[in-house]
C-alpha cells in the first residue's frame, strides 16, 4: 500500500543516525585528559574557584598606629586614644619553636630591652609526627645573651603510626594548649602583655613600648604584619594576623587564631620560609601542618627549590588563597623584588654580614648544615 497524500512516513526505528566517528574519538581524548587535568592540578582549580564557593571571614577593624622617632611616649598614646601608665608592663613573649633559629635570633635580640620573659616550647616531634632533632636545646649557646630571661621546656610528641593518617592540626593543638602551664610556670601575672605568635612573626619594638606604656589598650588585639616570603627582598602584602598581644587575665588562653575582631596595624614583620639553607625548607615543607601541600617528591629537589626562591614563585605551586577573583588574579605570579631594606628589625641590618641572604641580592642558598 501507498501512503496517503499528505502524510508523512514515519521513520523506521533502524533508521537512526551513528554519532560520528571523530566525536567518539574526541570524547574518548577528553575525558581521561580532563581526568587527569583534575587530578593533577585540582588544588589549582579548587583554589581559582574559590571566590564562588567560600566567603571571606568577617573583615578586621582596623586601630590606627602613630609613631615617629624622638616623638615622646605621653604623645603617642594620646594619638590612639589611651593615656601614658606610670610604670611600664610586663610583656612575656611565647612562641612555640620548631627549627627556624636565624629568625628567633633576629626576634630575640630585637625584642630583648623590652621583654621580661622569652617562653618557648619545642617538642620532639613534628606537627606531622616525624622525630625531630631539639634545635634549641642543642644550639642554646647562641642565646646565651638572653639566658636570664628565657623560660624554655620540651614537649613530648607523638611519632605518627605510619597510615594513621593523624590530623596535624590537632597535634599542633596539643602543643600550643601545653604552652599555658610554661606561661604558668614562667611567672605570668594578670595585667601582663602576653605575645602569641610564631617565631617568624615578630612585632615591631614600637609596638612593644605602645603595649608597655599605655593605659587603655584594648585586652586582646591582633597584630598586622607585614608579610615577606623567603627574605625581606620579597614583600608580599599586609595579610598576616594571627600574631596576637593579650593583656593577661584568668581565661587567656594560648592560641594561634582569630580570637577579636580588632587588629593594631601595621605592627612588625612575618617572613615565612626565610630559612639560610635548601635542606631547611624540605625540614618545614614536610613538618608543618600544612605538608600535604607536598604533592609530588619532585616538590622537595634542592634545585627546583633554589631556582623558586630566587624567582619569588610558590613553592607547592598553589594558587593564592583570596576570595575575590579580582585580589587573586592581582597576585598572581612570582612576588615582584624589592630592594628596599628600610623599616626592617634593627638587629637584621646592624649584623646585614651576617644575614646577606634575608636582604636584596641573597636569594642563593647554601644546601645544608650538619645538623639539620
Amino acid at each position: 500500500m501507498f501512503p496517503l497524500r499528505g502524510t508523512v512516513p514515519r521513520p523506521r526505528l533502524n533508521s537512526r543516525r551513528k554519532p560520528p566517528t571523530f566525536l567518539c574519538m574526541l570524547l574518548l581524548l577528553l575525558v581521561p585528559i580532563c581526568l587527569i587535568g583534575i587530578f593533577i592540578h585540582g588544588q589549582k582549580i579548587s583554589y581559582f574557584f574559590r571566590p564562588l564557593w567560600d566567603n571571606p571571614p568577617v573583615p578586621f577593624t582596623s586601630i590606627p598606629h602613630y609613631y615617629a622617632e624622638n616623638v615622646s611616649m605621653d604623645h603617642l598614646c594620646h594619638l590612639h586614644g589611651w593615656s601614658l601608665r606610670p610604670q611600664p608592663r610586663r610583656i612575656f613573649d611565647a612562641i612555640i619553636f620548631s627549627h627556624e633559629l636565624d629568625m628567633l635570633d633576629i626576634r630575640w635580640h630585637e625584642l630583648y630591652p623590652y621583654v621580661t620573659k622569652f617562653v618557648i616550647l619545642e617538642s620532639n616531634t613534628t606537627f606531622t609526627g616525624i622525630p625531630k632533632h631539639l634545635f634549641f636545646a642543642s644550639n642554646h649557646e647562641r642565646f646565651s645573651f638572653a639566658k636570664q630571661k628565657i623560660a624554655h621546656d620540651i614537649y613530648p610528641g607523638r611519632v605518627a603510626v605510619p597510615g594513621s593518617n593523624e590530623d596535624p592540626f590537632v597535634l599542633e593543638s596539643k602543643q600550643r594548649g601545653s604552652m599555658n602551664a610554661l606561661l604558668t610556670h614562667a611567672g605570668i601575672s594578670n595585667g601582663d602583655i602576653l605575645l602569641m605568635s610564631d617565631t617568624d612573626e615578630i612585632p615591631s619594638p614600637h609596638t612593644l613600648k605602645l603595649l608597655q606604656w599605655c593605659d587603655g589598650i584594648p585586652p586582646i588585639m591582633h597584630l598586622e604584619l607585614r608579610h615577606y616570603m623567603y627574605s625581606f627582598e620579597f614583600p608580599v602584602d599586609y595579610s598576616s594576623w594571627r600574631a596576637s598581644a593579650h593583656v593577661y587575665g584568668p581565661r587567656t588562653l594560648y592560641r594561634h587564631s582569630r580570637q577579636t575582631n580588632l587588629i593594631f596595624s601595621d605592627a612588625g614583620w612575618h617572613c615565612s620560609f626565610c630559612f639560610r639553607y635548601i635542606e631547611e625548607f624540605v625540614f618545614k615543607m614536610t613538618a608543618y601542618s600544612h605538608a600535604d601541600r607536598v604533592r609530588r617528591k619532585s616538590f622537595l629537589t634542592h634545585s627546583r627549590i633554589q631556582n623558586i626562591i630566587c624567582k619569588g614563585d610558590d613553592l607547592f605551586d598553589m594558587l593564592p588563597e583570596e576570595y575575590s577573583f579580582r585580589e587573586l588574579i592581582k597576585k598572581m605570579g612570582s612576588i615582584p623584588l624589592s630592594a628596599s631594606a628600610v623599616h626592617l628589625p634593627a638587629y637584621l641590618i646592624e649584623n646585614a654580614h651576617k644575614f646577606k641572604f634575608l636582604l636584596p641580592g641573597g636569594c642563593l642558598r647554601p644546601p645544608d648544615q650538619t645538623n639539620l
